[in-house]
């Protein structure tokens, strides 16, 4: 999602952004040090997340973790290895077709999860409201000088480096 060239950026639409990028930052900080004390890494626990979170009756691939996390391949293949190691997922054949993997939690891994969901859900309840409106804040964005809305132009998104 991009804003169409044609369109001012004022201070207030940079402040919003701003504040924005740091409630999200803040959770994120906040996400990754309650991992850190649960004892696994963060994007562990967004593994563990990502499968659990997955739509009822969807069969979890390796792929999908890559996906959902925006990592590549090869990536999501070690970190299921070494939650495979630790004794938080487990590895199981496919029904049909024996050459396809899923992915399923522990109840190790269950149990961390839930310990995990029930501090997050805590802090939103606390910095929801404050992430909430700097989200508003960003998406109503300024008045342009013709006196219109400055809207996002729905694009391609950008490949991170």
């Amino acid at each position: 999602m991009y804003w169409r060239d044609d369109e001012g950026v004022t201070s207030v639409d940079y402040r919003a952004l701003a504040e924005f990028r740091y409630q999200i930052r803040r959770f994120v900080a906040f996400s990754e040090n309650a991992a850190s004390l649960a004892g696994i890494e963060p994007q562990q626990h967004q593994l563990l997340l990502t499968i659990q979170g997955m739509p009822a009756g969807h069969k979890v691939r390796i792929g999908d973790l890559a996906e959902r996390l925006q990592i590549r391949h090869h990536s999501a293949v070690e970190l299921v290895n070494r939650l495979g190691r630790s004794g938080y997922i487990r590895r199981v054949r496919g029904g049909e077709d024996r050459r396809e993997v899923l992915l399923t939690l522990t109840p190790k891994g269950e149990k961390v999860l839930r310990k995990l969901s029930l501090h997050h859900r805590a802090e939103l309840r606390t910095a929801g409201p404050a992430l909430v409106k700097a989200l508003r804040r960003t998406m109503q964005g300024s008045r342009t000088s013709n006196g219109g809305r400055a809207k996002a132009a729905v694009g391609k998104r950008r490949p991170s480096n």
